[in-house]
This record gives structure tokens, sequence and C-alpha cells, in this order.
């Protein structure tokens, strides 16, 4: 090995529409600040190739977990993500992705965090970024091995795997004060209706025809329009201070979804922002939380969902690649609306184990 490389046992897996490597806590610094270092070495960044590192040059590839056993007696395993910056030397660790989480349960029980189970295991993991409770159902052999083959389909991956199911718990109040952090299903920013709504994320939701579009253009039509995130940003700068998360201009959050009504047969159309680029298909947080606008009467997306306001919702998001499927338990649906708990299906699959290289300097 070269002298002047170190090496850190590290794992590639596919998250549900994500993909990035995870790791184990215990080959990794605490500190924040070391280990963003490290983490910018290993995907790359800042080049918006990731040429010299093992990032894919996309926001949906450019993400870290890393995982380590709980000292809780009610938690199996804590999770930490990462949004590893593209472009810029910054590392944020404030948001999650349910996305990358869909892969923790089967890392972990690959890893020996947990003991597997015949036929189902349920690992329950705490997600230290927004202090969310998750249960994560994978499949699993007679022997304790994860199995990854099934009949399941996620729009925005191709082909089928096995199902893992996700049930969030502990979720409104993520980075903030709770669902609603300035008590109002809707207000204004630069004269435009929005919804400033934390559950699982913080996010920024509008009306899509609000912003001069349809609702239901691609992501290379979004991408392109610089004028609509010219905009988009300096009015998610505002939310979030409003949100009680002041100056956001180095954070991926809160996040921003452009809402419309469904074509599709589905309950809403979103365009999620990440926030700086539309979303390929739809993160798992910001759908959750999106989901939670649809059963609050008088947010922006009272009027556009096409749902019934029952206490337990199957709320199909339609996205740029297909839907998201969320499932939404609420208790009332005002100000003082309370989420039970929120869960999806998801899919996983192990892409490489081994070491990945930086050099020591980065150490």
């Amino acid at each position: 090995m070269a002298a002047d490389l170190i090496s850190i046992p590290c794992t590639l897996m596919r998250g549900g529409t994500s993909k990035g490597p995870y790791f184990l806590s215990t080959d990794l610094p605490a500190d924040r600040q070391q280990l963003a270092a490290i983490l910018l070495a290993v995907m790359g960044s800042p080049d918006v190739r990731q040429i010299d590192g093992i990032g894919g040059a996309d926001t949906l590839t450019s993400k870290v977990a890393i995982v380590g056993p709980s000292d809780r007696d009610d938690v199996d395993v804590e999770y930490l993500f990462a949004q590893v910056s593209i472009d810029k030397a910054v590392v944020d660790f404030a948001p999650s992705c349910g996305n990358m989480l869909a892969a923790v349960g089967p890392f972990a029980i690959e890893q020996g965090l947990v003991t597997a189970l015949p036929d189902a295991t349920t690992i329950s993991i705490h997600n230290v970024n927004t202090d969310a409770l998750i249960d994560a159902v994978v499949r699993t052999s007679a022997a304790g091995d994860v199995l990854y083959s099934g009949d399941t389909s996620i729009d925005g991956v191709p082909g089928t795997a096995s199902p893992i199911i996700c049930r969030y718990k502990n979720i409104a109040g993520s980075k903030t004060s709770g669902l609603l952090p300035t008590g109002n299903p809707s207000e204004q920013i630069n004269g435009i209706d929005v919804s400033l709504i934390d559950v699982s994320v913080p996010m920024m939701m509008l009306r899509a025809q609000d912003v001069g579009l349809t609702g239901s253009e691609s992501k290379a039509e979004i991408d392109a329009n610089s004028a609509l995130f010219e905009l988009i940003e300096s009015m998610r700068l505002q939310a979030g201070n409003r949100m009680g998360l002041g100056d956001v201009s180095e954070s991926v959050v809160p996040k921003v979804a452009l809402l419309s009504k469904p074509r599709k047969g589905g309950s809403i159309t979103s365009r999620y922002l990440v926030p700086d680029r539309c979303h390929a298909a739809h993160a798992v947080t910001g759908g959750m939380c999106v989901a939670s606008c649809c059963q609050l009467k008088g947010s922006i997306a009272d009027g556009l969902a096409d749902i019934a306001y029952r206490d337990q919702e199957q709320i199909i998001i339609e996205h740029p690649s297909g839907v998201l499927d969320v499932e939404i338990s609420v208790s009332g649906h005002d100000q003082q609306m309370q989420v039970e708990y929120a869960a999806v299906v998801r899919t996983a699959r192990k892409l490489f184990q081994g070491e990945v290289f930086i050099p020591i300097s980065q150490e």
C-alpha cells in the first residue's frame, strides 16, 4: 500500500433511489470537522466531476451513511447521514435521507451490528440528524443472510428487489420547534403563498403555478430555469430564518417542493428541489413532509391534493420518475395536527465492499 494513502473499510450500496458509501462509525472520527474533510476526500469534492473520488457527480450519488451501535435500549443502530456537496467543500449533516436509510438495515446485519432472524428482521434505527426513530423490516434467510432479490419495484430504480418496509416515528419538528415552526399552515414570502412544514425534513412548499410553472415540467426543464432557482433561493433564505434555522445559505435545508394537482391518478404532483436542482425522483423524507402538507387543511396543498382527509391516508406523490407511495397516520387536520407515523416501501442492494483510499493529509 502507498505510504501516503490511508484506507477506510467501505461498502457501496444503493438505498432506494440514492447511492453512496456506508461506513462503520468506529472507522471514522467523531469530530465533525475532521469527518467532513475525510468525506470530501472520499467523494472527490469539490469538483463537478468528482473525478478524484467515488462520488457520482450527482446529488443522488454524493451521499454518505455512517452506522454504528446504539447505547439506547430501544434502538439497535445509530444512523448519521451526510450530504456531500459536489462543487463546494461543504458537507451538510443537517438533513436525513430516507432512501439511503433503506440500506442501513442490511448494512447493519452484514456488519454484525444486528443478529438476523429467519424470514424477516426488524431493525430499530435512530437517525442522528433528525432524532427520528425508524423500524426497518428486512427480508432475511433462515441462515441469517440478507435477501436482496425480490419482486418489488420502486420508480426511479430499474428492475425489482426485495422490499424493505420503513416506518418513521417522532418525525415532526426534525430541526425546528415542531410541525409548523411559524404556527401557520400557510403564509407569504415575496408575495407568494408558501407552507413552512417540518416533518422528517424542514421544507418550504409552494404552488408550481405561483412561480409560472405547470408542475409537470421535467427535471431537465426545471434545472435549466436559472430565474426560478434565483427566486426560490431568495425565498428559501427567508424561510430558513422564519423557521428558526438561521442563515441557511450553506445548508441544503429547508428543502423546497413545487406542488400541483395530480395527473396520473395519484394524490399530488411534486417537483422536489435539493435545493439548487430538481430531484430525479423524490426524497423519502421530503415525501413524508409533502404527505403531511396534504393532510393539513389551510396549507398550500389544500385544493390541490386529491385526498379525503382521513386520519390514515395513502398519499401517492407523482414525481419525474413515477410515484412515491407514503402511508401517513395523523391526528387532526388543523394547526394542532399530530403526525403519528409515516411509512414507505423501499429496496436496496449491496454493490461492492472493500476499502476506499484517501491522501493521508486528510486523515
